[in-house]
């Protein structure tokens, strides 16, 4: 039952990407009323990564907070650091190893996560509906080239930020997905990466779409083979949207019971699983169309 949308611009330059991603969660907002998230890519930067970080429930902000500092100053510079509810904000100053940022992180302060890190990419997401999210993090004048968006009916797991969309693929910069649907095989494949040392953050079986990407991207997939493999491999009913810094995809699996629609332009594509969304970024006059079960592309700047 949930919501999930994806824009991509194809020409050059950036669009302002907060306030069309907003008019689509919007619009999807009574599919998913839980929760909302939004995995936004901007303008790349020249050196460094952005990292946002939850903070542990029950522990002060403010110790946290100089505590990661601290441990990131073993392998970057902390260049600025913003906190919003119970998230900080990292602007890193050169590009440490993923996993090693991660790690100083988590083992700084037990109980935090980090949910999202890469040079383009900032996933932002809370509890409530999308006029909540602006309130937060100010989406609406974020300005960028494309981005994946949710809206979440919690079926199975906890109502949390942890268990929010998009799902960053932790240990890789800037992977992000959203998905809509169920996968089955999820307790098998969490078992294998387990195995294989990955660590998982939720109960909630979307979070295996980025691992599984992530994974096939390590064997030297491309990320549409990547995508495609997964319409195999990942057992149940689902659509999906992912994300790279340069490039965004979609799957859908053989079953084709969880919808999903497209509409494009010369200038843009965008995504959604009910056609109200995608008026709501492009307007009425616009087709969108259904797509057909099995279904997987890719666009790349």
């Amino acid at each position: 039952m949930c919501g999930i949308v994806g824009f991509f611009r194809k020409g050059p330059g950036e669009v302002p990407l907060g306030e069309v991603l907003l008019r689509m969660l919007t619009a999807l907002g009574c599919r998913g009323p839980d929760s909302v998230g939004v995995a936004l890519y901007g303008a790349r930067r020249a050196t460094g990564t952005v990292a946002r970080v939850k903070l542990a429930e029950s522990e002060a902000v403010e110790p946290q907070v100089d505590a990661i500092v601290r441990a990131l100053g073993r392998l970057t510079a902390v260049e600025k650091s913003t906190v919003t509810d119970s998230v900080v904000r990292l602007e890193l100053a050169n590009g440490a190893p993923t996993r090693d940022v991660e790690q100083a992180i988590e083992r700084a302060v037990v109980g935090t996560e980090v949910l999202s890190l890469g040079h383009r990419l900032e996933i932002v997401k809370r509890l409530g509906g999308a006029a909540d999210l602006d309130a937060s993090y100010h989406v609406r004048g974020f300005q960028g080239t494309h981005a994946i968006g949710h809206t979440r009916l919690a079926t199975e797991s906890r109502v949390d930020l942890s268990h929010s969309q998009p799902f960053w693929a932790h240990g890789r910069p800037d992977l992000a997905a959203v998905h809509n649907g169920h996968i089955t095989n999820y307790h098998r494949l969490r078992t294998i990466y387990e195995m294989k040392g990955r660590r998982f953050y939720t109960e909630n079986d979307s979070e295996i779409i980025p691992a599984y990407l992530d994974l096939q991207l390590q064997r030297g997939a491309s990320f549409e083979q990547a995508l495609r493999q997964s319409v195999r491999d990942l057992d149940g009913a689902f659509s999906y949207l992912a994300a790279t810094a340069d490039q965004l995809g979609f799957a859908k699996d053989f079953f084709s019971s969880k919808p999903l629609l497209m509409a494009e332009t010369e200038d843009a594509v965008v995504l959604a699983n009910e056609e109200v969304a995608i008026h709501a970024a492009f307007g009425r006059d616009l087709h969108a169309v259904e797509l057909p079960a099995g279904e997987v592309r890719t666009w790349s700047r």
